[in-house]
């Protein structure tokens, strides 16, 4: 059975080898782009085209940007004495969703492992240190994912951050509708330890 040009099929074993998508999904999305206006494809393929050209990491925190400064890096409203650490990108952008945190970032791009050979210069951890003494950085939020290498990666740069500077964690526990029933064990330990005043 056909199911359409070397193209087609070459464009759909691309897009299953993204992250999330499947052969199924993959198919779904051609044949959708397919059955849309052709201007709607070529557009999606111009910018595509345009992201892959200009996107790069901002300079000073690693975000994803089109200009050397990302967006936040470049408002100086956001000069708080605050900078966020965060494992990837993606973890800066869900921050950002929430519009909670009107400080700075700095990506650090993985976590320590001894394993895979990733070590602190490998994450920009050096570069962190220098942000903190050239920005007049007050507090440094550590929003690393609580597994055993973002904890590890946390307490490797708290150690080495200088003295005097607030070093803080996000809290830990059980999330805004959820049902304890339903949530594993250490996330009930961990709401448990920071249970707090009524």
């Amino acid at each position: 059975m056909a199911e359409g040009s070397d193209d087609i099929q070459a464009l759909i074993g691309a897009l299953a080898r993204l992250p999330g998508l499947g052969p199924r999904s993959a198919r779904r999305i051609v044949l959708s782009l397919i059955g849309r206006k052709p201007g709607q494809m070529i557009q999606l393929a111009e910018l595509m085209a345009r992201v892959a050209k200009n996107a790069r990491p901002c300079q000073r925190c690693g975000n994803i940007s089109d200009h050397d400064l990302c967006t936040i890096c470049a408002d100086p409203a956001r000069q708080t004495g605050e900078i966020c650490v965060v494992q990837d990108v993606a973890d800066l952008w869900a921050l950002e969703r929430g519009r909670a945190f009107r400080g700075r970032y700095h990506v650090l791009g993985g976590t320590l492992s001894a394993l895979d050979d990733i070590g602190p210069e490998d994450l920009g951890i050096p570069r962190l240190l220098s942000r903190i003494a050239e920005e007049q950085v007050t507090e440094v939020i550590l929003a690393l994912n609580a597994t055993v290498e973002g904890q590890t990666t946390a307490h490797y740069i708290a150690d080495a951050l200088p003295d005097g500077l607030t070093v803080t964690g996000l809290a830990q526990g059980v999330p805004i509708g959820g049902e304890l029933d339903y949530l594993d064990d250490g996330t009930i330990i961990a709401a448990l330890r920071a249970r707090r005043q009524f």
